[in-house]
């Protein structure tokens, strides 16, 4: 009894603090007061007195209501009370109220959709929540509350994953129990009942609706609530019977005569705005009435042959198509199968022609039974969980990242990125990068230091022709033919490649200043080698300097943006290792460069190639590496040049610096 009574004061001051938090909005109030018990008699006692106070507001407005669940939400996540509660006051709610106002709650429910499959909720509140919504729909009628039926399944179909299986109809059961009944007195004909307005007077539309279309109408009901029944040959007869009757029947009582006699009826009548507004509005019945009076007036509905005519399309897809379910007796037969498809053609039709909008319904309904037939081939393959597909990017491979750099930019794109540059694009990265080192480029080829001539020993020490590109060939000819006596020598061979010839010639004046230094060494003069440097050796180094600055590294010759009259890639002269950058160089560069991502989108690359780098290497050095190696491997005007060109462009200082420096 002492602990009983401790927990009930305890309970009472909760309440009591509670009412005050609420009232004043401050939920510190009450956290602050909570900690003083321990974790389990708090969350406990506070879980009581949230309950408690509810009774006391269950006579407040909805707005109240809802702004004390919201109270309830915030504890649960400052953990002062279990995280089941917000749903146990919500049950509580509802369970008090009428449905009229649970329809309106109901909406605060639906919008806290995100609350609920939050991970302090979901778990503990899954169970609640449908059971919160099972005794809803207990309570409800689903002939005259179908909006808020239907709401409420929305709302567990958004609440729930698509993993989960619990309300899913897994094994194909049908609803037995929604049996039709039908019958009354027997009578030739029910003409006499109907409201004469609604009679037709063009003979052809009239339908005389006697007692046997009444009886095979209202039975096609059992073929609908259990489809099974058509696989059993006497059934199949009888549903092929009934079913020819009523689709005769609305194909011969059309619906557009009715919408004429109405718009006559209209003008004939004066109707003030109340009731134009009235006849505009359409009524939507879930369960449509039996009465042997009321079929005539039925027919002549658009939405009633509607749905009877969706019931004939519903039951023809399932017999049908292959349901994990079905026993291997359950298939039809060819002829049946024949009849189905022909049937299914005449339902469509009827459909199309019914007003209004008969053919976008048509549509509508087709986009509908499509989309069912994609559920249907999930719960055969074993209802599997939905997954998102992977990025397509790490399913590429290095060959494709190379397919797709080797596309060239258009070369109006490269225009227009120069132009807002200030500078001129000349289609070849040398003339390019001349064109654009002085505003006046007639003067500065017009300077006395570009008014030399190198000597022969250094322009071909740098490495053989193979080895540079064509503007480095082109000067090493013009060269051999002011200095060197071999180039004008009749010969019976033929050149077959300039570069092979600028190799041989190469090979051929190394071997002869070779042979004149080891002379010159062995008569005494050790330093005669250094004594045929040129006359002014200020002004050659001068010179040299400025021809450095012009053919650096091999000064590569890099080709222009090709148009549609560009040879093949396989007819294209292969380039050579010399024109590329070292391993030493690309190792000292890869270590600088800290901005790999900036200059991989200047050269080219884009963001599914970048992230592809990025996955593939687990350092910036690694990436940077990859990435620089891929170009120089792919990429025609990849030179170490143009690379220090890029690089200059983009203010990678310690990169070009480094990249300098290398050997």
């Amino acid at each position: 009894m002492s602990e009983k009574s401790s927990f009930d004061e305890l309970r009472v001051k909760y309440k009591d603090v509670l009412s005050k938090a609420f009232s004043t909005n401050n939920i510190d109030l009450l956290d602050s007061f909570s900690k003083k018990a321990n974790e389990c008699d708090r969350k406990v006692a506070m879980d009581q007195a949230f309950r408690d106070k509810l009774l006391d507001l269950l006579s407040e407005a909805s707005s109240i209501l809802e702004n004390y669940v919201n109270f309830c939400i915030e504890s649960c996540r400052r953990l002062m009370i279990t995280p089941t509660m917000p749903v146990v006051l919500l049950g509580d709610i509802f369970d008090a109220l009428t449905l009229n106002k649970c329809e309106k709650l109901f909406t605060y429910v639906e919008n806290g959709v995100n609350i609920w499959r939050e991970d302090l909720f979901f778990v503990a509140c899954k169970n609640n929540l449908l059971r919160m919504c099972n005794d809803l729909l207990r309570r409800l009628s689903r002939s005259q509350n179908t909006v808020f039926c239907g709401r409420i399944l929305l709302f567990l179909a958004k609440f729930f994953p698509f993993s989960e299986r619990s309300g899913l109809n897994i094994v194909s059961e049908f609803n037995l129990d929604n049996v039709t009944e039908f019958g009354g007195d027997i009578s030739g004909t029910l003409k006499d009942a109907l409201d004469e307005e609604m009679v037709v007077d063009d003979d052809k539309n009239k339908l005389n609706i006697d007692y046997n279309l009444y009886c095979r109408f209202w039975s096609l009901q059992e073929f609908f609530r259990s489809p099974n029944t058509c696989y059993n040959k006497i059934q199949w007869k009888t549903f092929v019977a009934h079913s020819g009757s009523v689709l005769s029947a609305f194909s011969s009582y059309k619906l557009e005569a009715i919408e004429l006699q109405k718009s006559k009826l209209n003008r004939l009548k004066p109707v003030n705005d109340v009731e134009m507004e009235e006849s505009k509005e359409q009524h939507y019945f879930a369960k449509f009435l039996t009465n042997q009076k009321l079929l005539e007036l039925q027919l002549s509905d658009a939405n009633f042959r509607r749905c009877v005519l969706i019931q004939f399309l519903i039951l023809f897809q399932y017999l049908t198509t292959t349901v994990k379910f079905k026993l291997e007796s359950q298939e039809l037969k060819s002829d049946q199968s024949e009849w189905v498809k022909d049937t299914t053609n005449l339902v469509y039709k009827l459909l199309g022609e019914t007003p209004p909008d008969g053919k976008r319904f048509v549509e509508c309904v087709k986009s509908i039974l499509k989309r069912e037939e994609h559920w249907n081939n999930w719960k055969n393959d074993g209802c599997p969980e939905f997954q998102k597909p992977k990025p397509a990017v790490q399913t590429e491979s290095i060959d494709e990242v190379r397919r797709v750099k080797k596309r060239r930019r258009p070369v109006g794109d490269i225009i227009k990125e120069y132009e807002t540059q200030s500078k001129h694009f000349m289609g070849n990265n040398e003339l390019t990068k001349l064109w654009n080192q002085c505003p006046d480029n007639l003067a500065a080829c017009r300077t006395k230091e570009r008014d030399f001539m190198p000597s022969l020993e250094y322009m071909l020490s740098g490495g053989t022709s193979s080895g540079s590109g064509g503007g480095w060939g082109w000067r090493a000819l013009r060269l051999l033919a002011r200095r060197s006596p071999h180039f004008f020598v009749h010969t019976n061979n033929p050149i077959g490649r300039l570069s092979d010839y600028l190799d041989d010639m190469v090979k051929r004046i190394s071997r002869e200043v070779a042979a004149s230094a080891t002379a010159n060494t062995a008569n005494g003069d050790p330093s005669a080698v250094e004594d045929k440097k040129p006359e002014s050796q200020e002004e050659e180094m001068t010179e040299e300097q400025i021809e450095t600055d012009l053919i650096k590294d091999g000064d590569t010759d890099i080709e222009q943006v090709p148009d549609s009259t560009d040879v093949n890639d396989e007819d294209k002269p292969t380039r050579t290792r010399l024109t590329m950058i070292t391993d030493s160089q690309l190792d000292v560069l890869a270590a600088k460069l800290s901005d790999w991502k900036k200059l991989a989108a200047k050269l080219g690359y884009k963001p599914d190639e970048i992230e592809f780098f990025e996955t593939e290497n687990a350092t910036d050095e690694a990436r940077a590496k990859n990435m620089l190696k891929l170009w120089f491997d792919d990429d025609e005007d990849a030179s170490v040049e143009n690379l220090l060109y890029i690089m200059e462009g983009l203010e990678l200082v310690d990169a070009c610096e480094a990249l300098r420096n290398a050997k």
